[in-house]
Order: structure tokens, then sequence, then C-alpha cells
């Protein structure tokens, strides 16, 4: 027993390699808190995109829609089909880089709360694509809803 106590007691007083061990076991930790700050940044800056859109589609179908539906034989459902589609295409292109698998628009004519308008409400929804698979989250939804008012 004296050859092995002789060498715990070796082994006891060597430090080397420690900083690594100490690494292997924190550093997974730190990482994954690295990468969910990221990606929390990642989604807010998704769910700012998201209400851009939404404000672009109300501006467009207050000035836009509203002509369109006018001057032809467009009804309400076919007015929010073109804002749906609308939705969609502003959120692919710059500034806003949304992935088109990832965004759904659904626009809905809803009883108005205003005498003399139509009301829609506009409602976007986005899948954040997620790279925190190595902790489960797979995509992290999120989903932005506003009224517009077309006179």
């Amino acid at each position: 027993m004296t050859a092995l106590s002789a060498l715990l007691t070796k082994f006891r007083g060597d430090c080397r390699g420690s900083v690594m061990v100490e690494f292997a076991i924190l550093g997974p930790a730190l990482l994954a808190m690295l990468f969910g700050v990221m990606q929390f940044g990642i989604g807010m800056q998704n769910y700012n995109a998201l209400r851009s859109v939404s404000e672009e589609v109300a501006r467009y179908a207050v000035i836009n829609a509203q002509d369109a539906a006018a001057h032809s034989d467009m009804t309400m459902r076919d007015t929010n089909t073109e804002l749906e589609a609308y939705a969609v295409e502003i959120g692919t292109i710059a500034p806003y880089h949304l992935q088109a698998s990832h965004l759904t628009a659904t626009v809905t004519s809803v009883p108005t709360r205003v005498d003399g308008t139509s009301e829609r409400t506009i409602t976007l929804r986005y899948n954040v694509p997620s790279f925190l698979g190595m902790v489960g989250i797979d995509s992290i939804p999120i989903t932005y809803t506003r009224s517009v008012f077309i006179a």
C-alpha cells in the first residue's frame, strides 16, 4: 500500500489539468447561457420585425386595399387574402428578412367598433428558428396582432 499512497500523495499536490476539468464541467452551461442570450436577441429582433410588418400592412390596407375594393368587384375576403399575401411578401424582403416558411399572416374582418369603417385584425405568427437544439428548444413561436380601421 505504500506505493499507492505515494502515488495519491503525488496527485494531490499536482494541479495540472484542473482548469481543463473545471471548464469541462462549467463550459457547457456557460455556452448554453451565451447562446440563450443570443437567441433572445434574435427573438426580439423578429418580434420587432413582426410589429413593423403589421404597420406596413395596415398602412397598405388603408391606402391601397380600400381603393382596390372600391374600384372592382373584390369582396372583403379577397381584400383580406391580398393583405395576407402582402404581409408575407413584405416580411421576407429587406430590412426584415423573415423566412417565408416560418411566417403566417391572417387577416380577418371583425365587427367594427367605429361607425362608418371596416375593421380588420392582422395576426402575424412566426416560428423563430433556434440554434438551441442542444438543450431541447427547436423553435420559438411568437405572435403579433393589431387592428386596422378602413374608412
